[in-house]
């Protein structure tokens, strides 16, 4: 049985679906003024995984991923640039769909947008009002208030704040008290706010920033209730898992429970998901470091399946620690892995995927539930595959598996043992390529093209038959300046990219 890490309980949990066979999932997405950086790569790829390893398992699976178009930041990024807000959103948009397909994921199954979803915030915002949880900021405490609106439409918009004391389980995903927090509060209470704690829901409109009408006046929704009500939209009022960075934990996910329970009271989401940070040379990635690094940035160095293949060579829970030398290593351990395939032509157990790596077909032709290439999960290869998946999605040892099936291939050289390679790599979104393109692929160096290349090794295979074997040998030296590693066989002169 698949064991996930559930935050809320500090512990691996069976996983035990709230309808048999159907998973329902939301993941915290990009709020989009800039690129997508690597802490966004390892949310992609780490989500698509679990979605992929679900869908393997034979899960119906509803994955919704949010984007954040309004906020503060993308407010002051737009007035910098002097462009609209729709026009820098979509811009970055389109930049994070390009990034995300690179390496390998696959689109959610709903995308949401923030501003699509202000009607169901406003009604959830007013819904807390009347329970008694949230206040029109700078009113005297009424107890349950649904009057708690501007009763003047002329009226300048008013902030409306959750009222934290009153939610009860307030901190239980964090494992914060309040009296922790407000220990180590720093910040003066602002003003209309009951307590420091407590959290802006609706932020009322400041000259020239978009706003929508609402019941306490003009203004925008607060990230926190964003997700709440996005979720509750398309998922219901509660759902099988939520996840997101580490970073989200708290405040924004322990606020989320708080709308979300607040409004319904019952439980929100049954598991929580977070993932690791992404450190640089063993320090955190930030830019007043210096050490922050876009997806497009490491794209332009390393081909995007190794940086999928380093990000899912860490556990998820574990911190990332980036740099030269680890995407290297990457890089050295997925071409031994397709060198594997090279030798071997796999037999048909997994066709390529007509639509692409993520296509669904090929995920069900894993399953075998059109009857063709169903992997047999009581070979050894795979059972360790299949092992290490279900702790708690445990990609480091599933990547193990494939080491030891590739070595077996290369042992053996048994077609259907390279299948399999293919089938279970194809699961993590890997090893779908031809294997010669990929082994010949990456940057080019030193003017070194392919018909640079051919052409060398043209040059050197004649002066070997010339006996000319100093010109043989500087030839290959020149290429390995380069990068260019080949390798004699009994079918002639083969290379790859080192």
């Amino acid at each position: 049985m698949l064991k996930i890490h559930n935050t809320l309980a500090r512990a691996k949990q069976d996983f035990v679906p709230m309808e048999p066979g159907k998973v329902r999932m939301y993941v915290c997405g990009m709020t989009v003024y800039d690129y997508c950086h690597l802490g966004h790569a390892r949310v992609l790829v780490v989500f698509d995984m679990i979605v992929r390893w679900l869908k393997a398992e034979g899960f119906d699976v509803t994955y919704v991923r949010n984007i954040t178009d309004i906020d503060d930041k993308i407010i002051k990024r737009a007035a910098e640039n002097g462009e609209p807000i729709d026009a820098l959103t979509g811009r970055f948009i389109a930049a994070m769909d390009q990034d995300a397909a690179a390496l390998g994921v696959v689109k959610p199954d709903f995308e949401p947008r923030a501003t699509q979803y202000v009607p169901q915030m406003i009604a959830m915002i007013q819904a807390l009002i009347d329970k008694g949880l949230a206040y029109v900021a700078g009113k005297a405490p009424k107890g349950v208030s649904g009057s708690s609106r501007i009763e003047n439409p002329d009226e300048a918009g008013s902030d409306v704040c959750y009222s934290v004391h009153d939610f009860a389980g307030y901190g239980k995903l964090s494992g914060k008290s309040l009296d922790d927090l407000r220990a180590g509060e720093r910040v003066e209470v602002a003003d209309g706010k009951r307590d420091p704690l407590d959290f802006v829901l609706w932020k009322s409109a400041k000259p020239g920033e978009p706003a929508w009408d609402s019941p306490w006046g003009p203004g925008r929704p607060g990230w926190h209730i964003e997700c709440s009500a996005m979720g509750d939209d398309l998922l219901g009022e509660r759902f099988d898992i939520h996840g997101g960075g580490a970073d989200l934990q708290f405040p924004h996910h322990e606020n989320e429970i708080a709308q979300s329970e607040g409004v319904h009271g019952h439980q929100h989401v049954n598991y929580w998901i977070h993932n690791g940070f992404v450190r640089v040379d063993n320090e955190k990635m930030s830019k007043s470091l210096g050490n922050f690094f876009t997806i497009r940035e490491v794209l332009e160095k390393y081909d995007p399946e190794v940086v999928r293949f380093f990000i899912l060579r860490a556990h998820y829970r574990s911190p990332l620690n980036y740099s030269d030398q680890h995407l290297d290593d990457a890089k050295g351990a997925l071409t031994r892995l397709y060198t594997a395939l090279k030798n071997v032509p796999p037999s048909p157990l997994t066709p390529p995927p007509p639509g692409g790596e993520g296509d669904q077909s090929s995920l069900s032709r894993r399953r075998g539930r059109d009857g063709e290439g169903e992997i047999d999960w009581n070979n050894p290869f795979a059972a360790a595959f299949k092992a290490a998946m279900d702790d708690d999605f445990a990609t480091p040892e599933a990547i193990a598996a494939l080491f030891d099936l590739a070595s077996e291939v290369n042992r053996t050289n048994d077609p259907e043992r390279a299948g399999l390679l293919r089938a279970l790599g194809g699961v993590l979104g890997l090893l779908q390529r031809d294997p010669v393109d990929f082994l010949q692929g990456g940057a080019e160096e030193g003017g070194f093209t392919l018909e640079n290349i051919e052409q060398l090794i043209a040059d050197r295979v004649a002066a070997k038959k010339a006996k000319n074997y100093a010109e043989a040998d500087r030839i290959r030296k020149e290429l390995s300046d380069a990068g260019i590693i080949l390798e004699d066989t009994p079918q002639g002169t083969v290379w790859r990219r080192a």
